[in-house]
Parts: structure tokens; C-alpha cells; sequence
């Protein structure tokens, strides 16, 4: 497949399995669409035996039109960890493309996802949250985000509603971790225009609230945009991508119209099987496992098969992962399984074992081989410290950049 945006890390090479093949008899998706004229956002159902990560897109609600000259862009997803980046990115796409928990830091690598509206081409890069680290892969994995804020054409700074006090009317104050990101995207040179996305707000009735918040942030970073939605509400991230669209730059698509991400199989298979680690764990087991891949094969008939290690750290995270008699490792397999099923459209036979690596997240040597590797480069400053300075802001101004005001509904988060 050809070489995406600038910001995607190619770490993970791709395998016989592609992120995407026309079902039999059927024409590649062309390169653009006429300009002017929005392209099918029509479902393509892959061959039964296609191994490749599904093409087809469920069609979003209130899809943005973006009109115009064609335009193609990177957009990278930056914030803290937990703020709801990759529930965003699958919101965007339609697809459960990337993993969700609850538990921080479940975003490990840079994430691809292509999306095509109107005349706009968006490369949307979920990224790690960027945090303080403890452990050497916690360095990658900010050096991942970094690099992708630095290379993108627009960033979404993604932060969520601050939870303190209670009923509507309480303070809510920014969290000192996005005021030392936004800084920090502030003295980046060359910095791509940046959209507040503040997530979450239905977690409040009086919208009013919120205010102070966007006002705070819009003192350290002038906003191409501030768009408060819920991610998880059917729809509201077109609002977004509204936003976003015009400050795409001016150009020729990339990729196919029915392309979704230039991640190959054997990528999904490791993260679905990391996905059931998380929710079936607790503490620190989740942080201390890694997923491998030791056998990917692609028959032409029949069943794909996949063998994965997992590693942990220590000898009792290994019994809680298998379980009493092996149940929990059984589950988590299977539930792995059926996902990788749904996204090849085809029998998937998964293998696991469990090995303890000791101290793989602090070993350079480990994490190359696991596929994590500190390739960005740059500055390796922190961007999010655990405890910062006095930061107390002016409560006079106006926010900057248009603010798309979210709907009153109550709906859950």
C-alpha cells in the first residue's frame, strides 16, 4: 500500500493481509471524486474469505459536507490519557476500529484512521495519552504522540469535563496537565492550527458551567475552533469534523475512498487480544502485559490461523491472567477471536500462551522487539508533569475561535 501521512508511524509491517480488498467483481474505489460531488459513503461487503480489515463504513448520521476544492490532511488526536480520543476515532469511522477501556493509558501506539467527506480527506491519528512516565515505554509512547502533533496538519486538543464537587453549579477548573500540554502546543514552531474538542459535557445540565473552562484555555492557545460535545452521542463528532474540514490543506487524496486504516491484520489480532486483557483484569496486570505475534498464516482456504504470546512481568500476574483451570485465558481468546472473525470475515483459529518477560516495560532492547521502538525523536521533554506551578489564570477575556455549543439533551455518558 502506498505511504500515508507524514504523522504514521510504520512500525508494524504489513503482511500479506492489507487493510482493505474489493470484493470479488468489484471496482477499486477511485483514487478522488469529481470535484464538487460528495463520494459514496455506500457499504462494500468484502469477499467471504478476505482476510483484510473490513472496507465497509457504516454510514453516520448527519454526515459533514464539506464542499470545495479537495483537500487532504493529517488530524491528530492529542490529550491526556482517558479523555476519549480513540472512543472519538471510532465514533468518526463508524467502526470499534480501536480499543476502549477504562483504563488509562489503554493507547500504546499511533492508530490510522481514513475518512472521506465531501471534498475532505481526513487522516485521523489516534495517538497515546501523554502523561508523566515511570517506565521506558511510557517515554515511547509520549514520544509517539509528540511526534504526530508536530507533523499534522491540525490537531484536536481533546480534553474531558473536570468530575470535582457536586450538582450543576460547581467550579470546574482545567486540569494542570492540559494547561502545561496546551503550552506546550503554543510554543511549538510551525504549529498546525489547533480545535479544542472538550468531551464529556453531558456529564453537566447548565451548560453555562463550562464556560470558565474554555475561557482558561483560550488564554494560552488562540482555538481555530471549540467544540464541546459527547463523543459517545450519536452524531455530534460531524460537528467536529465540520470544523476541522476548511483547515485541511488543499490537495490530492491519499487513499481510496473505501480505505479505513494502513494497519495490517496481524496489528488488530495483537490489539483485540490486549483489548480483552484489559477488561478482564484489574491493577497492574493490565499495564504489564504486551501482546505478540508469533504466527500469522494466510491460507487461501480455510481458516487463519494466529499465535500470540503474552507477556507479563511476574510469575502472579501469569496466574491471574490464565485463571482457575485456564478459564480466564480461555475467555479472553475466545472474545479476541470473534473480533478478528468479524474484521476478516473469515475462520479464525487463535492460539495464546502467557510468558513471564520481566521488566520488558523498562528494556529498549524488549520493546524493539515487541514493536515498540523510540523512532520520533526530537525533544524529549515531558509535556505533562505530575505536579506544576501556580498556574492561576485572569478570569476576564473571551474565548477565541467560533464555539459550536452542544445540545441541552441528558443522555449518558
Amino acid at each position: 500500500m502506498r505511504a500515508t501521512a507524514r504523522a504514521v508511524n510504520e512500525r508494524a509491517k504489513p503482511s500479506a493481509t492489507q487493510n482493505r480488498r474489493p470484493a470479488k467483481g468489484q471496482k477499486a474505489a477511485p483514487k478522488a471524486p469529481p470535484q464538487g460531488k460528495n463520494p459514496k459513503e455506500a457499504s462494500r461487503k468484502p469477499a467471504a474469505h478476505s482476510p483484510a480489515p473490513p472496507a465497509k463504513k457504516a454510514a453516520a448520521p448527519k454526515p459533514a459536507v464539506i464542499e470545495g476544492p479537495l483537500r487532504s490532511g493529517t488530524v491528530a488526536l492529542i490529550g491526556r490519557p482517558n479523555v476519549g480520543k480513540s472512543t472519538l476515532l471510532n465514533a468518526a469511522l463508524g467502526q470499534p476500529l480501536a480499543i476502549v477501556s477504562p483504563t488509562p493509558q489503554t493507547t500504546r501506539d499511533t492508530l490510522l484512521g481514513v475518512l472521506h467527506r465531501g471534498s475532505a480527506e481526513f487522516r485521523l491519528l489516534d495517538t497515546p495519552g501523554l502523561h508523566k512516565p515511570k517506565t521506558e515505554l511510557g517515554r515511547v509512547m509520549n514520544a509517539y504522540a509528540r511526534e504526530a502533533a508536530r507533523a499534522a496538519d491540525v490537531v484536536l486538543f481533546i480534553t474531558d469535563v473536570p468530575q470535582r464537587g457536586h450538582g450543576d453549579h460547581h467550579v470546574i477548573a482545567p486540569h494542570p496537565g492540559d494547561l502545561t500540554l496546551l503550552q506546550s502546543l503554543k510554543d511549538a514552531e510551525g504549529a498546525a492550527p489547533v480545535v479544542l474538542v472538550l468531551n464529556k459535557v453531558d456529564i453537566v445540565r447548565d451548560k453555562s458551567v463550562l464556560l470558565p473552562l474554555i475561557e482558561a484555555f483560550s488564554k494560552i492557545l488562540p482555538f481555530a475552533a471549540i467544540v464541546p460535545i459527547s463523543a459517545k452521542r450519536e452524531g455530534e463528532v460531524e460537528r467536529v469534523l465540520a470544523e476541522v474540514g476548511p483547515l485541511l490543506p488543499e490537495g490530492k487524496w491519499q487513499h481510496d475512498e473505501d480505505d479505513l486504516t494502513d494497519r495490517p491484520t496481524r496489528y488488530f489480532a495483537s490489539e483485540y487480544v490486549r483489548e480483552q486483557i484489559l477488561r478482564a483484569t484489574r491493577l497492574e496486570v493490565p499495564h504489564a502485559t504486551a501482546v505478540t505475534v508469533d504466527k500469522f498464516s494466510e491460507p487461501e482456504r480455510g481458516a487463519l490461523e494466529i499465535d500470540i504470546t503474552i507477556h507479563v512481568e511476574r510469575p502472579g500476574q501469569k496466574k491471574i491472567l490464565v485463571g482457575k483451570g485456564g478459564a480466564t485465558l480461555k475467555q479472553i481468546g475466545m472474545q479476541a477471536r470473534l473480533r478478528v472473525e468479524e474484521m476478516v470475515g473469515r475462520k479464525v483459529i487463535l492460539r495464546t500462551w502467557v510468558r513471564v518477560t520481566e521488566a520488558w516495560r523498562q528494556s529498549r532492547e524488549r520493546l524493539s522487539e515487541m514493536g515498540y521502538e523510540k523512532d520520533a525523536g526530537g525533544d524529549q521533554t515531558l509535556l505533562i508533569e505530575a505536579d506544576l506551578p501556580d498556574l492561576s489564570l485572569p478570569t476576564d477575556g473571551e474565548p477565541t475561535g467560533p464555539v459550536v455549543i452542544a445540545g441541552d439533551e441528558d443522555q449518558e455518558q
